[in-house]
């Protein structure tokens, strides 16, 4: 076998075990009862998300690829299917924190099978075997990462909803930017471009593939819209003036009772948020965090603005390092300014998705996965909003400028802010 096989045959085992032990990192905070619990359908136990995971290399790699593998419970494909229907029925999501069994502890039983399958799998494979199921595994390793940054946004929810308040981590000495600078419009010509992933490295199929687009000129906020200006917007009546909102956006934030953010509240007359840290004052200069599509847009038009389009924002940041408050970081929460990001655009990749004006649709000429793992992204362009950027909770490896987030335009549990954008004169 060429040295060059092996090198990349252990280059994908070590970032196999690499998330997999960052997964379980992520978990050390919590207390055997967090795992257990759902607080609304979106959200998934952290059970769950460990178990999920671990289903998800069982069916697509080991099912297929590890001759004489044996599950550990075959009735686990029904409990911890998400949405594949050809990988057969599935346990309905809202009824995920019902389950009490299995347990916390047979649960990572599990993923110790799975992990102990996919060792033989990365031992014993033919250099051709390993070929034809190193995209898979790959896939599977973004897959855990998103699910990565989900445990920390579900685990969030869950613990807000508390009365108690609990921290997921013990508080520490968040970066402030001070008072945020005045917002500074960059430039772009538009013209002629080509978006959507390029190059060899691994991406998702709705990142592909790479076309040709006409933009207008436009100009991108250098920065994002931070707590203190969203409260400007709150104070002068923003959520109760209609004609800023969206139809579909408005009776929803009426019918919500949407006033603020999620996770911020009044207390004594002064506003505070929840973080994973607690509940805390707000910080008036770091960037505006678990804000719905509908009400970045109605913020945008109220500061006289719009939102980027999709293809705007991957234009500004490509050539951009990747780099920038992420889950890495540790913060946890976005931060303000200050003195990193000096470059013409900041706070681009980490900190908050951030919603575009594009709807969740196909590029030209789209062809989703092969199989069952074609319905991995393509059955959702529909109802969808894209984000792009990462945030303070999107591992570093699994960000890129031409990848593509979606939610639910009233979706609000997941770190998202707003950058803002104008068409040039």
């Amino acid at each position: 076998m060429r040295k060059s096989n092996e090198v990349e045959r252990h280059a994908l085992r070590d970032a196999f075990l690499a998330v997999r032990h960052g997964t379980e990192r992520l978990c050390e905070p919590l207390e055997t009862e967090d795992f257990v619990v759902q607080t609304m359908p979106e959200v998934s136990p952290t059970k769950w998300h460990l178990a999920h995971t671990s289903w998800f290399f069982e069916t697509f790699v080991l099912g297929a690829g590890l001759p004489g593998y044996s599950a550990i419970d075959g009735r686990y494909a029904y409990i911890f299917n998400s949405y594949y229907h050809s990988a057969g029925d599935r346990h309905p999501q809202p009824q995920r924190g019902t389950l009490s069994r299995p347990t916390v502890h047979e649960v990572f039983d599990y993923r110790r099978h799975v992990d102990r399958g996919m060792q033989r799998l990365f031992a014993d494979s033919s250099q051709r075997e390993m070929e034809d199921l190193a995209f898979v595994i790959e896939l599977g390793i973004n897959h855990e990462e998103q699910h990565q940054e989900l445990i920390l946004t579900d685990i969030k929810h869950v613990l807000a909803a508390n009365p108690l308040e609990p921290a997921y981590r013990a508080a520490g000495s968040l970066e402030s930017g001070g008072t945020a600078a005045p917002v500074r419009w960059i430039a772009f010509n538009g013209g002629l471009i080509d978006i959507g992933h390029a190059g060899t490295g691994f991406a998702f199929d709705n990142e592909l593939p790479r076309h040709r687009v006409y933009l207008r000129p436009f100009e991108l906020a250098d920065r994002l819209v931070s707590c203190g200006e969203y409260l400007s917007f709150i104070q002068d009546r923003g959520y109760e003036r209609s004609e800023l909102w969206l139809s579909d956006g408005w009776d929803i934030a009426q019918r919500s009772g949407w006033r603020a953010p999620l996770y911020w509240k009044q207390s004594a007359g002064a506003w505070q948020l929840f973080s994973l840290y607690g509940s805390r004052k707000i910080d008036p200069s770091e960037p505006v965090c678990h804000v719905s599509y509908y009400e970045a847009d109605a913020f945008a038009r109220w500061a006289g603005s719009r939102l980027p389009l999709e293809e705007e924002w991957e234009l500004a940041s490509t050539a951009t390092p990747v780099e920038g408050n992420l889950l890495e970081a540790g913060h946890l929460h976005p931060i303000g300014v200050g003195n990193r990001d000096q470059g013409r655009l900041k706070q681009l990749f980490g900190d908050v998705w951030e919603w575009t004006g594009s709807a969740y649709l196909p590029y030209p000429g789209f062809v989703p996965f092969m199989g069952g793992l074609g319905e991995y992204n393509g059955k959702f362009m529909s109802n969808k909003m894209v984000l792009r950027g990462g945030s303070c909770a999107t591992p570093r490896r699994h960000i890129r400028a031409t990848y593509r987030n979606f939610f639910a335009p009233d979706a609000r549990w997941q770190f998202s802010g707003i950058r803002l954008a104008r068409s040039a004169a």
